[in-house]
């Protein structure tokens, strides 16, 4: 039996489509994609982020999204090395030792539903931008200047349409030239998720 990953690098070739093409077109990049089609599902932060790349791979190979996330659980469940200890008789427990089990259980559980809710938000948030420079506004002999910003590494930014790449903190860097008057600047910047984030600067130049 296929698994998941098979299916989806079965018919991409067969569609005769290369992972890079497919990164342009739905902006994930290739090697979440490369993983994906490997059902190397460690690669990965949470089964949330999986699901939302396969579910986008699917569609963009015409194939139905909720019967190749199905295929998916399957496979993800079988990787899943959960292990529960023994259930201890309750006869066995001391009052105190009970009482002691019962709230490392509740605090377990409310430590993995606050990371849950933690990675549901990331997936639906958009990429985090962070403006580092220029500080200020106003030029006045300068031709241009240099716009240094932080996103996360594996975001796409685009500048007046050119890609624009980050390094491994998630740094970039745009030169800007200055014309007299007023100049603004558009950065566009797509998480792994595909939510987007538009950044608005606008720089004057006097002199």
């Amino acid at each position: 039996m296929l698994s998941v990953g098979e299916m989806l690098k079965k018919e991409r070739e067969r569609k005769g489509i290369i992972l890079p093409d497919i990164e342009k077109q739905i902006r994930i990049r290739e090697k979440f994609l490369r993983a994906v089609e490997e059902n190397d599902w460690n690669f990965f932060s949470s089964k949330v982020y999986v699901a939302g790349v396969i579910r986008n791979y699917a569609i963009f190979l015409g194939m139905d999204p909720k019967k190749i996330l199905a295929f998916f659980r399957r496979d993800y469940e079988k990787t899943e090395e959960v292990r529960f200890k023994r259930k201890l008789p309750h006869d066995r427990l001391a009052p105190e030792t009970k009482r002691v089990f019962t709230i490392s259980i509740s605090l377990l559980f409310v430590v993995f539903a606050a990371y849950f809710v933690y990675q549901l938000t990331l997936y639906f948030s958009p990429p985090k931008v962070v403006f580092i420079a220029p500080t200020q506004s106003m030029f006045k002999r300068e031709d241009k200047v240099k716009i240094v910003g932080k996103t996360d590494k594996d975001a796409l930014i685009t500048i007046f349409g050119e890609r624009v790449y980050q390094n491994k903190e998630g740094v970039f860097e745009f030169n800007l030239p200055l014309k007299k008057g007023n100049n603004e600047v558009f950065i566009e910047v797509i998480g792994a998720n595909g939510k987007k984030v538009i950044i608005h600067r606008s720089f004057t130049k006097t002199g």
